[in-house]
């Protein structure tokens, strides 16, 4: 076995249906007093139900939460912070609401108690992300990682069908980058390869059946343990595509995870062979068709399949491969601009992915 680190980053999860109503109780637990309640518009009924059960304890509520985190709505949010002399942030929905939180945080050290209502991740882990001038600046930092998180299913409930698949698939995409990281160890690879399992499993279900109790309970577990996996190793060149598609071109995130993973697949199939034949064993399929299967799998979940239908443009792909390749990070198999190029045109077409060499 090789040598390896496992280093623990400690939160609190209260699962189960109907624990939302936790929320006031577990701000009392980190001993705090004014909590500001975080959502997009359209999470603002649920914030206002948020804000009800925290009672005396809300110090506010901001409804404006945007994908990508932009900056200007960051130093608003940061001006009622300010305003309202919280100590506490309850972000409520899915990557927006939370990402906000974490850039707050970042500035304030404020600690965070989250309630998810996607199956994005972004709770389990301790990296942020603003987008400022078209681009996207990511970090990583303890202080932004939730305090608490309540993960209540029946909160998925509303989420639409679309958008329960796409954002399953990113939960997958945090277990697969998990399963080749650069510190990748042993227990986060049990983690994420039950996690792309359950999700497999449970999304085909909630899409035949979106009340379907116990299959969106599966997805919401998965969706932990591929947060958990994300924040506990490293990333490569999956989400490196995922922020330059959406910080610089605004591309919706859970669609864009979606579109690029098998494509992802398929370039580092030769750079971490045992990853694929654990993506293949955990999906079902013959392990030289594991990119093949994931494009299968969501074809048939009635997704976008390519980069075209979610809004890229063709004319804009030499800048993007560019972009994403212009800073060394780390990747299984080697990063060079001309390969990313290909990766992106199959992508923007929609090209069932197969092994390829690099």
């Amino acid at each position: 076995m090789e040598s390896f680190v496992y280093e623990v980053q400690a939160n609190r999860v209260i699962f189960g249906t109907g624990k939302i109503k936790k929320v006031q109780f577990e701000l009392k637990k980190l001993g705090r007093k004014r909590g500001l309640v975080i959502s997009t518009q359209e999470q603002s009924e649920l914030a206002e139900k948020v804000q009800s059960l925290l009672s005396n304890l809300c110090g506010g509520v901001y409804t404006k939460a945007r994908q990508h985190v932009p900056l200007d709505t960051v130093e608003e949010a940061l001006k009622l912070v300010r305003k309202q002399n919280v100590d506490s942030l309850i972000p409520v929905g899915g990557g927006s609401s939370i990402g906000l939180a974490k850039a707050i945080a970042l500035h304030t050290s404020f600690p965070i108690v989250a309630i998810p209502t996607t199956y994005a991740g972004s709770e389990m882990t301790p990296i942020w992300g603003i987008t400022e001038n078209g681009l996207k600046k990511t970090g990583k930092n303890l202080v932004v990682k939730p305090k608490s998180v309540i993960y209540d299913p029946e909160l998925t409930y509303t989420l639409p069908s679309r958008l329960t698949v796409t954002s399953g698939m990113n939960a997958i995409a945090h277990c697969v980058e998990g399963l080749y990281a650069e510190n990748a160890n042993p227990i986060m690879s049990l983690l994420a390869e039950e996690g792309i399992r359950t999700l497999s499993l449970s999304l085909p279900k909630i899409l035949a059946d979106p009340l379907d109790t116990n299959a969106r309970s599966k997805a919401l577990y998965g969706c932990w343990l591929g947060g958990t996996v994300l924040g506990s190793v490293g990333m490569a060149l999956h989400h490196k595509l995922c922020h330059v598609l959406g910080g610089s071109y605004n591309l919706p995130h859970a669609e864009t995870h979606t579109v690029i993973l098998p494509h992802v697949i398929s370039y580092n199939a030769n750079g971490a062979p045992e990853a694929i034949k654990v993506i293949a064993r955990a999906i079902g399929c013959d392990e030289n068709d594991a990119p093949g299967a994931l494009f299968d799998l969501m074809n048939s979940l009635e997704v976008p399949i390519s980069l075209k239908e979610i809004g890229m443009k063709e004319s804009d792909l030499d800048v993007a491969a560019k972009i994403a390749t212009e800073t060394p990070y780390y990747n299984p198999s080697p990063i060079n601009e001309r390969a990313i190029r290909q990766l992106l045109e199959r992508a923007y077409k929609g090209i069932r992915p197969q092994l390829v060499n690099i």
